[in-house]
């Protein structure tokens, strides 16, 4: 019986290893796993994960538990997310990024408590490396050929490669996580001279798919992990030479592809010599602190809690400056963004968690680090692994200054995973972090997990039935009867979604337009009320509502729906012209002509509309003030 239970537990343990191998390899080949059918696709995965877990669990007569000091912070924040989810403005945002921080937060104790050794941490680690090695050959292939496509899908970015994601920052992002994670292993690891020679091909191999991506905050990240783990190795008498002249290759080798090659490339060309801010996914240093300066006035006003999980995008319009027209949909600096939407306590406890993340380094760094030894080679993959890794978050940790990597789903899994891998280090260091698990802490973790196997059961229902319509919809023509009839299914399933309810209006509305039916027009207003509850800060379905009420000849009613949805988008061009076209309707030519002045005055170039309707009314204050008309009076 005993031996049943031993090779039970073995099975289940390789059983989560390859799960988690199949997720980490999932997430970025599935464009970075930002979409919605994709993140299903790893919570499902995650819950096979849980439940092999739980038999371990059980399995085992007498348990342990690693417990290091970081999974205090990962408990405190998690206890906080799920707090502060059943407070958020917005539920269906909110919960989407609670059971986000649920499963990172899981799989981190998963992997510290499952797959803490050091064959573990090598298969990982490999796996990776060859991941992203695949990918940038894939990247570099999209420069040369000038592809603008990842996969099936068009990507909008001219001159750069993202691999297997849409963005080539976050592509950027998962690379400097491996790439020092590879250099530690080719210069410090314990392998054969096969794995080095294909080590070193992997070096090169994700620096040209670095290279490819174009990321400025990318390049400069990665060179701050390799130079790390160059300076660590060159601080050790066995690693010293090998690393200098690595270094000496890596920067001769890399001026020479820049100069030869690189520069002559259009991405080059757009993005170092004369970045042009138009273009797609580029920001210029002004717009990121316009962002920064947005997002920090959120904190302000918001200073203990934030505005919500994930809130920042549906709240920005309420503090857009004149500058930004566009969604940036993250505040393009994970600390403010962290700041905004989750406010001081949030910020305090992740802080705390780097600084107790970075103080068990500082104790677990004696026991991994070789001696020094004239005899010996002072290889050793524990090492290897501890300073590449280490490498690689600490590039991952400056990108976060300027991007949003953090909130990358396939690069957080990829950094929660190397995080847990360092913090299980420590037991190198000490043993006082093994707990013996008794029933009543054997019972209390099994509750814990039924319960998050249970939600992310019910998430994964309700979520596939909601995305399984919604791409049915999409597959339809924009604002087709028969398209509203599939997102009212989508509704349904996941009756929380206000952008959905807002689709369902839309539909009503246009056919309202063409049909001239009173009853579609009250049929959107309906839909944009429920918007309204689920969103109070979408100031789009305000604003609908009132085009809505002046189609229906109701122009006092539609006023505050006006009022409300400038309050809610003051600097937004778009916004702030269709206000304009209510004055139209009431013939209050001369405040409407103020609007449309105002809009262009924020866009002037992709502003027709404003441009068309101010004509208009400068055509109907002249007609006014000559009493000849120039235009017909219903024109």
């Amino acid at each position: 019986m005993a031996s049943l239970q031993k090779n039970l537990d073995h099975w289940c343990e390789r059983g989560i290893l390859f799960l988690l191998l199949g997720m980490m390899i999932f997430a970025p080949l599935a464009f970075g796993a930002v979409e919605e059918w994709s993140v299903l696709v790893i919570q499902g995965i995650s819950i096979a994960i849980f439940i092999l877990w739980l038999v371990r669990l059980w399995l085992n007569p007498k348990p342990k538990l690693l417990w290091p000091p970081l999974a205090w912070v990962v408990v405190a924040f998690t206890i906080y997310a799920v707090g502060r989810y059943f407070t958020a403005d917005i539920e269906y945002v909110a919960r989407a990024e609670v059971i986000q921080v649920l499963l990172f937060a899981f799989v981190f104790f998963v992997v510290v408590n499952n797959l803490h050794g050091q064959s573990e941490s090598q298969v990982i680690s490999f796996t990776l490396i060859a991941l992203g090695t695949a990918i940038s050959g894939y990247a570099v292939f999209q420069m040369v050929t000038h592809s603008e496509r990842v996969w099936n899908v068009y990507s909008g970015y001219v001159g750069r490669a993202g691999g297997t994601y849409v963005s080539p920052n976050a592509f950027a992002g998962l690379l400097e996580l491996l790439l020092p994670l590879a250099l530690g292993y080719l210069l410090a690891g314990r392998v054969s001279i096969v794995t080095r020679i294909l080590l070193g091909y992997a070096v090169l191999a994700m620096g040209g798919g670095l290279a490819a991506t174009f990321s400025r905050a990318g390049w400069v990240s990665c060179g701050v992990g390799c130079l790390f783990v160059l300076l660590v190795l060159v601080c050790h008498r066995n690693h010293r030479w090998r690393a200098l002249l690595c270094l000496v290759v890596l920067l001769a080798g890399g001026g020479l592809f820049v100069g030869k090659y690189l520069s002559k490339t259009t991405g080059f060309a757009d993005r170092i010599v004369k970045p042009d801010a138009s273009a797609p996914g580029v920001l210029d240093t002004l717009t990121r602190f316009v962002i920064w300066r947005a997002a920090e006035q959120m904190w302000q006003d918001n200073f203990w809690c934030g505005v919500g999980p994930a809130h920042f995008d549906y709240r920005f319009r309420e503090y857009r400056p004149e500058l930004i027209q566009e969604r940036p949909n993250r505040a393009h600096n994970d600390y403010i963004n962290l700041l905004a939407d989750w406010g001081t306590i949030g910020g305090l406890i992740v802080f705390a968690g780097m600084g107790i993340f970075i103080f068990a380094l500082a104790k677990t760094w004696p026991h991994v680090r070789r001696a020094e030894d004239a005899f010996r080679s002072g290889q050793s993959n524990r090492f290897a692994f501890f300073i590449g890794a280490t490498g690689g978050l600490l590039a991952l940790t400056v990108h976060s200054t300027c991007d949003f990597n953090l909130h990358i789903p396939a690069n957080a899994l990829v950094g929660v995973t190397l995080l847990a891998l360092l913090a299980s280090n420590l037991r190198f260091a000490t043993a006082q972090h093994w707990f013996r698990v008794g029933p009543p802490t054997k019972w209390a973790l099994t509750t814990v997990l039924v319960a998050v196997i249970g939600i992310f059961t019910v998430v994964e229902w309700r979520g596939g039935g909601e995305t399984l319509w919604l791409a049915r919809a999409e597959r339809l023509e924009p604002y087709s009867p028969a398209r509203a009839v599939l997102l009212e299914k989508a509704f349904i399933c996941e009756p929380k979604n206000f952008q959905t309810a807002f689709d369902i209006g839309e539909c009503f509305n246009k056919q309202s337009i063409y049909s001239e039916q009173d009853a579609d027009a009250r049929s959107a207003i309906n839909w944009y009320a429920r918007a309204i509850q689920l969103n109070r800060y979408d100031g789009y379905s305000y604003l609908n509502t009132g085009m809505c009420l002046d189609r229906l000849g109701d122009h006092v009613k539609a006023e505050p729906y006006y009022s409300q949805a400038e309050t809610l988008d003051p600097q937004g061009f778009y916004m702030i012209a269709h206000i304009g076209w209510h004055f139209v309707q009431i013939r209050d030519y001369a405040a409407a002509r103020q609007y449309f002045l105002r809009s262009i005055r924020l866009d002037y170039k992709n502003n027709d509309y404003a441009h068309t309707y101010l004509n208009i009314c400068e055509t109907k204050l002249a007609e006014g003030a000559s009493d000849h008309p120039k235009l017909p009076f219903d024109y």
